[in-house]
């Protein structure tokens, strides 16, 4: 009988955002331009450091690898978010679910690695700037692209791989929008406690491995600044290191909140909230951030705009 009732679940269901079916149909207007507003601002930036020779140096070429990488994030989560929006039936299979974790966690962990690259982009040009081209040449730039985005498959499948270890049959609900991890190991009828040790230390060692290479990354940057004479080149600087910083305390600030602190006594809909913020908001405003005070990003726009 107890193998019979392990066996039960076959697919689970997302409750999403809200039970109210009154805000349905606003909230899937609201995501809807959220979501193409972030797929026009990514992609886009993808292809304008494509098409513009003048934008293939490093700086952009992770710069655009970010930008796909925010483009499949908000990909591998918000479509199936907005079919729910209007559909009655908001069950998901258990290997879309597990597909849905996997691909977003892998954009996940990826942002994490070009982040801390881009951190120490930053460093060789501003604090080794005779150097810079031997250090980050154009063949290093596309091997450390290919291996933040190698250790983000691999790293995903250590857990898909855990997953399948568990089965479901104390409920097929899940509380989110989408295939969270923490969520589903809540409804797991075997213990999950070696899931989640295996992902506390995957995430506090690759949160900490990434955070502190930006970190001091950025330690040797500032003071470099602080030693330019001319007022106009530490202004120069500065503006090119603040949207990166800004870009990295939003994007570790709430992952560290929801995998290294998971037992900090966040409420269900804070990390509801937490998770929005991640994997819709961020992908929305990385594009912005980075673009808006860029001179050269804006300048291969009116030249893209005039052709």
């Amino acid at each position: 009988m107890m193998e019979e009732n392990m066996t039960l679940v076959t697919e689970f269901v997302l409750t999403g955002l809200t039970d109210s079916p009154e805000f349905q149909l606003l909230l899937f207007f609201i995501f809807l331009v959220i979501y193409l507003t972030t797929m026009m601002g990514n992609i886009g930036l993808v292809v304008l450091v494509w098409m513009d020779s003048h934008l293939h140096t490093p700086m952009y070429i992770f710069l655009s690898s970010l930008a796909f990488a925010d483009a499949w994030s908000s990909s591998s989560v918000t479509p199936k978010m907005l079919m729910n929006f209007l559909s009655k039936d908001k069950s998901i299979s258990i290997l879309e679910c597990l597909a849905q974790f996997y691909f977003f966690g892998v954009s996940a962990t990826t942002e994490c690695f070009l982040l801390a690259v881009m951190a120490y982009d930053r460093y060789a040009a501003i604090c080794k700037p005779l150097l810079y081209p031997v250090r980050m040449s154009n063949r290093l730039c596309s091997q450390l692209v290919i291996a933040s985005y190698t250790i983000g498959f691999l790293h995903l499948m250590i857990h898909v791989g855990l997953l399948f270890r568990l089965t479901f049959c104390r409920s097929n609900i899940i509380h989110h929008f989408y295939c969270e991890i923490l969520p589903l190991l809540k409804i797991s009828c075997i213990d999950p406690s070696l899931n989640a040790l295996v992902l506390f230390i995957f995430s506090v060692f690759i949160q900490s491995f990434t955070l502190m290479t930006t970190f001091f990354s950025y330690i040797y940057v500032f003071f470099a600044i602080l030693r330019i004479k001319s007022e106009k080149g530490r202004s120069k600087a500065f503006s090119t290191c603040s949207a990166h910083l800004f870009s990295v305390s939003l994007f570790y600030g709430t992952l560290l909140i929801m995998y290294v602190c998971p037992g900090s006594g966040v409420a269900k809909n804070q990390d509801i909230m937490y998770s929005l913020f991640y994997t819709i908001i961020i992908p929305l405003l990385n594009p912005f951030i980075y673009s808006l005070r860029n001179k050269e990003v804006l300048g291969a726009l009116r030249k893209v705009i005039k052709k």
